[in-house]
């Protein structure tokens, strides 16, 4: 094993127990208020130090996709809403097996728009990732749960917005890209929480619900929110530029095990043997469609 690819080992480990503790933080503030409130809190931290970035060294882009840029930003802030109710409603470790569904729908949409081969081998992984989505939502030909229709969406969404990345990273720098992400999850949350305060749906609180003015216990598991995120993403991105996409992606589903450990501690209940086998081959089909890149 080279000193590039343990490094990024090590950086994906590092950065995978950093999103589940994200998780674990966003479920404890959910305790006090929507998570359309916590996901306000989690973007605006980041869009200061990402204003700061960029001042402290000015962007080199050529621009050109404007529309596609707010896409991303809109992709990204749908999958981000519905990923953090998930946490606040269902155990820490299945919302994190929702969320990693992105890499089977970001092969698929890659496919389709930017005519990326995925190969017998991605295609094999996509059907594995399907069959154990089944076993997760634990679906028998009836309906599903709303939280099995929320987490099969925010694989989507971040699918979505992942896939626009790979054509974005060509015009606009990297600080860019998340910045659109994170400015239209500043906003969108505000949106939604002003018109919240005329109209209110139980049945679409993952959307619709008011501001709810912070506990002074609050400010410190929205300050580790935002400082635990903003770190995840600077040592997956650093994962990923020392070795092998294959490799990383690999790595990269250690948070669900982490999130598992962690998810029982806060109180969750440990996942049947059904939710077990899906989580299983939803890992299964991950590795199979990030090998295929390599």
């Amino acid at each position: 094993m080279t000193n590039d690819v343990s490094s990024g080992i090590k950086y994906m480990l590092f950065a995978s127990l950093l999103f589940a503790c994200m998780g674990a933080f966003a479920k404890e503030l959910s305790s006090s208020m929507s998570s359309i409130e916590v996901v306000f809190f989690r973007n605006i931290f980041g869009v200061f130090l990402i204003l700061i970035a960029i001042y402290r060294k000015p962007l080199d882009q050529k621009g050109g996709k404007p529309w596609l840029l707010v896409f991303r930003g809109l992709a990204g802030f749908t999958a981000l809403l519905f990923f953090f109710y998930n946490i606040a409603t269902i155990p820490l470790g299945e919302a994190m097996t929702f969320s990693k569904t992105s890499t089977i729908f970001s092969a698929i949409f890659a496919y389709i728009f930017i005519k990326e081969k995925l190969g017998l081998k991605g295609w094999i992984g996509v059907f594995i990732g399907f069959i154990g989505i089944l076993f997760i939502t634990k679906f028998d030909g009836g309906s599903l749960d709303k939280s099995d229709w929320l987490g099969i969406l925010t694989g989507v969404g971040a699918g979505l917005a992942y896939t626009s990345i790979r054509e974005l990273r060509t015009y606009y720098d990297g600080r860019v890209i998340v910045l659109s992400f994170m400015l239209i999850g500043s906003i969108g949350p505000l949106l939604l929480m002003g018109i919240s305060e005329f109209y209110i749906n139980k049945d679409l609180d993952f959307i619709f619900a008011t501001f709810v003015m912070p506990q002074p216990n609050d400010w410190l598991f929205i300050i580790l929110l935002g400082t635990v995120a903003t770190f995840a993403q600077i040592y997956m991105t650093k994962a990923y530029s020392v070795a092998k996409a294959g490799i990383i992606g690999t790595i990269s589903y250690a948070n669900i095990a982490f999130s598992i450990a962690i998810g029982v501690f806060l109180g969750d209940n440990l996942p049947d043997i059904w939710i077990i086998f899906g989580i299983i081959l939803i890992v299964i089909s991950g590795i199979l469609v990030s090998m295929k890149k390599d």
